[in-house]
């Protein structure tokens, strides 16, 4: 199928392949502690939206919509996302630790069941000036004839590090034709090890180029940048949230009280900021957790 996609049907090789899509959910988020011990990295909110929703949005864009045709993984405060997807998506419930980006594919053998597979990663934030979510990354699908496989890249402008793939860094989505998914095996392991380098090296990969901007959101400095790029270089507000104080680039969440300043500042809903704190490259959670989100700097309480 050529040109955008469209939100009717999934996409469609045009050998008749048919697709379906996996957020993945399931990860601790451990760089991202304190803030994880609250909840899973994939319900983190950027720009006052839980990044597990901003993926299922894309990707029902692009015609992904139900649970017959998108899936998600939940493991590490897997109750937290079984309750917040509610029937949306087609759920894959990890027991004990998490079986990374290959094992979590293959726990969905049964469900794939043929078909080639978006997958994405819960905590990637992209966003394309001028095209809406889901467009954006269409291109991963156009053209696709079920055999290759493709990622979202990246390009790299800057020094090349061992995870590239030539002049590209990934970006969050990839699709994988059936042959590749069929006997991966249901143990940990990553992705970019059992299917992405095999499929590289025998000159089965495509890279689909992605100009716009791509975090993973892993550290607090990157999940920072992501808020104060969902912002739009200004600050955003949610309506029941009162605010009192000045503010210069910051995200506050739904029910959240401030009364003292923020610059550059992500405070989570129902987050407290008293009148005589002034917050700077930092995340509040509730009244007493602050974590600093400048590089190269530690969480402190």
């Amino acid at each position: 199928m050529s040109g955008a996609a469209t939100a009717a049907t999934p996409e469609r090789g045009p050998g008749g392949v048919e697709v379906c899509a996996v957020v993945l959910a399931a990860g601790e988020g451990r760089r991202l502690r304190p803030l994880t011990e609250h909840l899973p990295k994939a319900l983190c909110p950027v720009g006052n939206v839980p990044l597990l929703d901003r993926a299922l949005a894309r990707v029902s864009t692009l015609g992904f919509a139900t649970p017959a045709t998108v899936a998600v993984n939940a493991c590490y405060l897997g109750d937290q996302v079984v309750q917040h997807v509610a029937g949306r998506a087609r759920l894959s419930v990890e027991p004990g630790s998490p079986l990374g980006t290959s094992g979590g594919v293959a726990n969905l053998r049964d469900w794939i069941d043929g078909r080639g597979v978006l997958v994405g990663n819960a905590d990637a934030y992209l966003a394309a000036p001028g095209t809406p979510p889901g467009p954006d990354i269409a291109a991963l699908l156009d053209g696709w004839d079920g055999t290759t496989v493709r990622l979202l890249g990246q390009p790299v402008h800057g020094p090349a590090r061992p995870g590239d793939f030539g002049r590209h860094r990934f970006a969050g989505f990839s699709l994988l034709p059936w042959a590749r998914v069929r006997d991966l095996p249901t143990e940990p392991a990553e992705l970019v090890r059992t299917v992405w380098r095999p499929a590289e090296a025998a000159g089965a990969l495509e890279v689909v180029g992605f100009s716009g901007r791509y975090l993973d959101t892993g550290t607090p400095a990157d999940y920072l940048a992501a808020n104060l790029h969902a912002a739009c270089g200004g600050s955003l507000v949610d309506p029941t949230a009162e605010v009192t104080g000045a503010h210069r680039m910051a995200v506050i969440g739904a029910g959240a009280v401030v009364r003292g300043t923020l610059d550059r500042c992500v405070i989570w809903p129902g987050g407290r900021v008293r009148p005589d704190e002034h917050l700077t490259d930092a995340i509040r959670v509730g009244d007493a957790l602050t974590v600093s989100a400048r590089p190269s700097s530690a969480p402190v309480r």
